[in-house]
C-alpha cells in the first residue's frame, strides 16, 4: 500500500503536536469538574477530646453545611502561645481534603515526643480545620489536663475518615 505524501505530511505534523501537548490539554473542556470550595468556618463543628493514650488528643471536624466542601488535609493545631503548629505526619504540604455534607473527619495529635528531654506546659489548644480559619480554643482542663498540657515537638496526623484510622496513622509515626 502506498501513502500519498500530500496526506502524510499534515497527518505527521498533527500527530507530532498531539504527542507534544501537555497531558489532559486535549481533553480539557467546559465539562471539567471545578474544585470544591473551601468550607466556611461557620459551617464546621470542630471538636477535641482527651485520648486514652497519654500525651494524645483526638480532634475532629464535621461539615454542618448542605454541600461538600474542602478543608486542608492537615489540621492546624496550635498549643497556647508556642511558636507554630503541630507538624504533620506523614510530612506533606497543604492540599484539599473533601468533606461531604454531614460527614466528619478525624485526626490524632501527639503532644509530647516520647524521647523528649524538655517540655513546655500550656493552658490551651487551638484547632482549625483549615489554616484560613480562626479555629476553636479548648482549655487544657477540658482535655483532661487540669494542670496544663505538656508539649514538646507535637505532631498531628492528616484528616482520616475514622478515629481508628487516625490513631493507626499516629501509631505508625510514633517516636
Amino acid at each position: 500500500m502506498r501513502i500519498r505524501t500530500e496526506a502524510a505530511l499534515p497527518l505527521a505534523v498533527a500527530l507530532a503536536f498531539a504527542l507534544l501537548a501537555p497531558a489532559g490539554a486535549a481533553s480539557a473542556s467546559s465539562s471539567a469538574v471545578p474544585p470544591l470550595p473551601t468550607c466556611r468556618g461557620t459551617s464546621l463543628e470542630v471538636a477535641a477530646v482527651a485520648s486514652d493514650q497519654p500525651g494524645t488528643v483526638r480532634i475532629g471536624v464535621t461539615n454542618r453545611g448542605r454541600q461538600a466542601c474542602a478543608v486542608d488535609r492537615v489540621p492546624t493545631v496550635v498549643f497556647g502561645d508556642l511558636d507554630g503548629p503541630a507538624l504533620p505526619v506523614p510530612e506533606g504540604g497543604s492540599a484539599p481534603y473533601r468533606l461531604p455534607a454531614g460527614s466528619s473527619a478525624h485526626a490524632a495529635v501527639r503532644t509530647l515526643d516520647p524521647a523528649a528531654t524538655e517540655l513546655r506546659v500550656v493552658d490551651r489548644l487551638t484547632v482549625a480545620a483549615d489554616p484560613g480559619h480562626r479555629g476553636r480554643i479548648f482549655d487544657a482542663a477540658s482535655l483532661g489536663a487540669p494542670d496544663g498540657m505538656r508539649v514538646w515537638e507535637p505532631v498531628t496526623t492528616w484528616w482520616h475518615r475514622s478515629g481508628a484510622a487516625a490513631d493507626a496513622a499516629l501509631e505508625r509515626h510514633a517516636g
